[in-house]
């Protein structure tokens, strides 16, 4: 019963000057609402970079081409022309970690189907690349070594494409010209969403490599291969057998680097993680800046306070009150103080959150944990700022305290 007559005196205090006590939370609540929002856009920046490692495929390892370098200019990674078919094959023969993996040759084309056409990209895959970017078909077959080894006319659809050209129809089946070519349509690619760079990745038409090779552009290399390792733990030991067999096939010395790269589902999460620390980091920085300015303006006041009602001290004291409660009754006002802008700062927290998701298109989770961080984060400042000055009031002569006009 005494802590809640404590709590009852504490609130009295406080709202005998409102605005004076609003303004003194105002920090409070303004660093609170940055942990709450910073949390939310956090928890769901990562829930979001985890969507986006799973549509990149399952244990993905990439692998292109070097660079390319005349007269002291390099062209940059994939602008050498070392990866071939034979590299792609000879991989899935002799690499055990390596469960499947695919050519890529990619290109953009107009494409047109009755007096509709659309410019979209062209990959040149195997039926590998459906189990390494872990794509399932709505409708129809993938393409067999049968339709790689004759350069095949056939072609799979992605669901923007399929919209652009056959609206509400159905694609599956019909025919379609790139290039003027007429190409069948065998399959439409379950949706897929955009990538982790923003790209639309059903905007999309997947067909035999060796017939973009031969038939679309005139080349006999490949841009890039997309590879899945047998496990998530295979995938270091996927990379150095890859590299020891491509060394050796491409006759490279000790001395020399390679003439092509690899980048592992890991490193591309790892860079992801890292992008969303920093945000994370900056946010906390903004935050824990606002909640010092806070407490630092609890403080202030709590002096002010303990000043203004040094006779009322006196008094208590006169009839009785002793040390400890004096210090319990500032305490507990400077906690109840955080407390409310706490409450206010959880309320304005989730407001921003909501706002950032909807004006940016990022994602926010809301959690519990971050609201009771949020309340006990508060409670600590409170704490923390409000004992000097608790503890002071505590420690005043009753007589003088009487004296004091």
């Amino acid at each position: 019963m005494r802590l809640w007559r404590t709590i009852e005196m504490a609130f009295k205090a406080l709202t005998r000057n409102k605005l004076r006590s609003c303004l003194t939370m105002l920090g409070i609540v303004i660093g609170v609402a940055v942990v709450v929002a910073m949390v939310a856009i956090g928890e769901g920046a990562k829930h979001s970079v985890q969507e986006i490692i799973q549509g990149l495929g399952t244990n993905v390892v990439m692998l292109m081409p070097g660079s390319s370098g005349r007269g002291g200019v390099h062209g940059g990674f994939g602008s050498k022309s070392t990866l071939t078919a034979e590299d792609v094959e000879a991989i899935l023969e002799e690499c055990p970690s390596i469960m499947a993996a695919s050519p890529v040759v990619q290109t953009r084309a107009q494409v047109v189907s009755g007096n509709k056409n659309w410019n979209t990209s062209i990959y040149g895959v195997t039926g590998d690349f459906l189990i390494v970017r872990n794509w399932a078909l709505s409708q129809g077959t993938s393409f067999g070594q049968s339709d790689i080894r004759r350069r095949a006319k056939v072609c799979m659809l992605g669901k923007t494409v399929a919209e652009e050209l056959f609206g509400n129809d159905d694609s599956y089946g019909r025919s379609l010209r790139i290039n003027n070519i007429p190409f069948r349509i065998i399959g439409v690619l379950h949706p897929k969403g955009g990538s982790s760079w923003g790209r639309d990745q059903d905007d999309s038409i997947l067909i035999p490599y060796t017939t973009v090779q031969s038939r679309l552009m005139g080349i006999d290399h490949l841009h890039y291969a997309f590879m899945s390792a047998v496990s998530d733990t295979a995938i270091d030991r996927a990379v150095e057998e890859v590299t020891d067999l491509l060394r050796r096939r491409h006759r490279i010395r000790d001395d020399e680097e390679d003439d092509f790269m690899t980048r592992t589902q890991l490193e591309i999460k790892e860079r992801a993680q890292a992008q969303v620390g920093v945000l994370s980091t900056t946010f906390a920085i903004v935050a824990l800046v606002s909640l010092v300015v806070g407490g630092i303006g609890v403080m202030n006041i709590m002096f002010v306070s303990v000043t203004e009602r040094t006779r009322e001290i006196g008094i208590r004291m006169a009839v009785g009150a002793k040390a400890r409660h004096i210090l319990v009754q500032f305490l507990t006002e400077a906690i109840v103080l955080c407390l409310v802008g706490g409450g206010f700062g959880i309320v304005g927290g989730v407001g921003i959150s909501r706002l950032v998701s909807q004006a940016m298109e990022w994602p926010s989770v809301i959690s519990i944990s971050s609201m009771f961080l949020a309340v006990a984060v508060s409670g600590a400042i409170g704490i923390f700022f409000g004992f000097y000055p608790a503890r002071r009031a505590s420690r005043l002569d009753p007589i003088e305290a009487l004296r004091y006009e």
